[in-house]
């Protein structure tokens, strides 16, 4: 059923256990990197604990940060019905994969039932493996690489996977009829942008689009696109794909501008929060095309409610992120309701019945990014990506 989020309940409890609320973007990851530990739940030792773990500090801490704020949201409401308690304690990894595996035996130390995490795929592989071995259960509202569940039975997906995106983009462009001419852009040294990439051009040629040119970049360090882009402009490409995050893509959007390259440009999720990014000119993204599973600009019943909540407690909108860790926690409390799981039991045992739960056929989900989620026993959600278009320094549905 869909959810009623109780905004006054949900501000209350926040604004004081809020660990990234109001101020800059500096002081927001100074505050949770701060208060990394448990927060936003109930501390009763009748609670199901539940293990966050995601990038607070560091260059990925806005993503960390928005997973961590929406699962804060949903736990405070899900608390609020009273019976099922959950005690939330999210741990800081800064998007390394050593750091994520320390962070993981913290959470053990500290009595970890459910594992929520990792926000970001490199981390979240390495965890994975540990998780599987000890049997824990593991739902990532964000890591979205086939990596993250392969060979895993204990962890599933909330987000959508690369290939799907890439292949869904691919043929959203070509039934369109955007362009026929595309350039694909991407990150050569980050799994999540090479994964959407890879079965972006595949299935470009597939449906007859011609990829004329195909270049990337090693890091989300880099700063300079003027090869790139001089690639994509003399080749004659009509759009350039870019699955990339937004801090690079915010500078390719400007170097686009300054060279006289007006392209179409679409993104993948990960460059959902551009439009809030600090010191970025948003008129530079009209015109952007991406696609996420959430549009906070969504007059739903659902999306507003959450976004009036979110704003409330934290003082800026929500982005895609905010809503996959929102809908993750509630997944986790729809499968423990379902498997009768009580904060008595052995993670082992809570790890048998909330695979078999995610697994069942008549098991689903309704939530902020997709209603009617279902998984696969590869982990793997199945929820249909959404296209949206900035208009005007706003997201609009496409269709």
């Amino acid at each position: 059923m869909k959810r009623n989020v109780f905004s006054l309940v949900v501000a209350g409890a926040l604004m004081v256990a809020c660990l990234s609320g109001c101020g800059s973007s500096s002081s927001k990851t100074a505050a949770a990197s701060a208060a990394a530990g448990s927060a936003g739940a109930s501390s009763s030792a009748s609670a199901i604990k539940i293990g966050g773990i995601g990038p607070l500090t560091g260059s990925a801490a806005t993503y960390g940060i928005a997973t961590k704020n929406g699962a804060e949201i949903a736990v405070s409401e899900i608390n609020a019905k009273g019976g099922l308690q959950f005690e939330l304690n999210f741990q800081d990894d800064e998007a390394d994969s050593e750091k994520g595996v320390n962070a993981y035996n913290k959470l053990k130390d500290w009595g970890m039932q459910v594992l929520y995490g990792c926000t970001t795929t490199g981390s979240c592989v390495a965890v994975a493996a540990e998780s599987n071995s000890d049997r824990y259960f593991q739902i990532t509202p964000s890591a979205s690489s086939p990596d993250v569940t392969s060979g895993h039975d204990n962890v599933f997906q909330v987000c959508f996977t690369d290939p799907n995106q890439g292949k869904t983009a691919a043929d959203y462009v070509a039934e369109k009829g955007l362009a026929k001419k595309v350039a694909v852009l991407y990150n050569n040294g980050d799994a999540y942008s090479t994964g959407i990439a890879t079965a972006f051009a595949s299935e470009a040629a597939a449906k007859g689009l011609s990829v004329v040119s195909n270049t990337t970049f090693p890091d989300d360090s880099n700063t300079d696109f003027s090869v790139q882009l001089n690639d994509a402009k003399s080749n004659g490409a009509e759009l350039v794909f870019m699955p990339i995050y937004y801090t690079p893509a915010s500078l390719v959007l400007a170097q686009a501008k300054s060279m006289g390259y007006a392209p179409m440009f679409f993104g993948g999720d990960g460059m959902d929060g551009i439009l809030t990014l600090e010191g970025f000119d948003t008129s530079l993204a009209e015109g952007l095309m991406l696609m996420t599973p959430f549009n906070a600009s969504s007059t739903d019943e659902q999306t507003a409610a959450f976004v009036k909540a979110y704003q409330t407690a934290y003082s800026e909108t929500p982005n895609q992120f905010a809503a996959d860790g929102y809908d993750a926690i509630y997944a986790i409390y729809d499968a423990c309701q379902k498997a009768g799981i009580t904060a008595d039991m052995d993670h082992s045992d809570i790890c048998d019945k909330m695979i078999a739960a995610f697994t069942d056929s008549a098991f689903s989900v309704d939530g902020l990014t997709g209603a009617g989620m279902t998984w696969s026993t590869s982990g793997e959600v199945s929820k249909a990506p959404k296209v949206v278009k900035v208009q005007s320094g706003a997201y609009s549905n496409m269709d």
